[in-house]
C-alpha cells in the first residue's frame, strides 16, 4: 500500500507542476489547464481512496 501511495504522490507533484506551468503560459481558463486540473483531481481522488 505504501508503494502505491508514494507513486501516486509523485504523479500528483508532477501533474501539479505541469498545471502551474500551463496556467502561467495559457491562463487559468484555457482548456489545456482545465484538462490538466481534471487529471490532477482524478489522481487526488485515487490517493484519498487508498486506506492505510
Amino acid at each position: 500500500m505504501f508503494c502505491k501511495k508514494a507513486i501516486l504522490l509523485s504523479a500528483i507533484k508532477l501533474k501539479k507542476r505541469e498545471m502551474y506551468i500551463k496556467a502561467r503560459y495559457f491562463g487559468m481558463t484555457d482548456s489545456r489547464v482545465v484538462s490538466c486540473s481534471q487529471k490532477l483531481d482524478h489522481l487526488l481522488n485515487r490517493y484519498q481512496g487508498i486506506h492505510d
